[in-house]
């Protein structure tokens, strides 16, 4: 039995998500229809994380097990063809029997994007947040800084599913402007629901002056959801990097 991670990117507007559901179409069950039709027999995929509905990958890790014997180079273009346009696997490489997408993942990267114009774009629909407001990069950013290290993150995470700690380390949490797009990038070894998407609405809310960087650290040490900013939309956010010890095919393999 081989174990084959693949590679995919995909955008999630179509899907309620990434993770199979019993009356939503996902991105996991798209995925496993189509291989089991190339690789003739029921093929169960274990992927990078949950990606909520309409939350984009530009980089995505999936594995599965097959007894096929189809070379990985030949697997992109043949699980391509079975795909709808807006999944698509990149590459396809034979991993260790342990290797497991999310078990075996060190740390995650996801950008979200906000679109800062008075007037909408029509090309960022679904791809970026729209808000008309200005909003101050320099004071998004020093408030992004409040949550990089190690905290207890309950105060920026909705109810969706059990963990055992809500303490996670943040790596960095960058703020960048390139004209009206604003682009906010995290890395965390681990992620709360919704967590990311609560992190940016805090932060706009910094920026719109409800909330300084010391209080969001109150906030954080308080761990009261209720406080923190809104959860933002979700065609905003993508997974942007992923980070394992095995190669997968990514360049971040290599990176410490």
């Amino acid at each position: 039995m081989r174990n084959i991670a693949l590679q995919l990117m995909y955008v999630g507007t179509a899907y309620h998500g990434w993770q199979i559901q019993k009356n939503a179409v996902t991105v996991q069950e798209t995925l496993e229809q189509a291989v089991s039709k190339v690789v003739k027999h029921p093929v169960k995929f274990t992927g990078a994380g949950r990606t909520d509905a309409g939350v984009h990958a530009r980089i995505y890790i999936a594995n599965f097990r097959t007894t096929c014997n189809i070379p990985c180079d030949r697997m992109p273009l043949a699980f391509n063809a079975r795909l709808p346009e807006d999944i698509v696997v990149v590459s396809a490489r034979e991993v260790s029997e342990c290797f497991n997408a999310i078990g075996s993942c060190r740390k995650k990267e996801y950008t979200y994007q906000v679109y800062n114009s008075r007037i909408r774009n029509a090309f960022y629909v679904d791809r970026a947040y729209f808000y008309p407001k200005h909003l101050d990069e320099m004071v998004m950013a020093a408030a992004a800084q409040v949550f990089v290290g190690t905290h207890d993150f309950a105060a920026v995470r909705d109810v969706g599913t059990n963990v055992r700690s809500t303490v996670r380390t943040v790596h960095y949490f960058d703020v960048v402007r390139e004209g009206d797009l604003i682009t906010l990038k995290v890395c965390a070894n681990g992620f709360l629901y919704n967590m990311v998407r609560i992190m940016v609405g805090t932060v706009l809310y910094a920026a719109e002056g409800k909330l300084t960087p010391e209080g969001i650290a109150d906030i954080l040490r308080r761990g009261n959801r209720v406080e923190a900013g809104p959860t933002v939309p979700p065609g905003g956010l993508y997974m942007t990097k992923l980070w394992y010890n095995e190669p997968v095919g990514l360049d971040t393999d290599l990176e410490e």
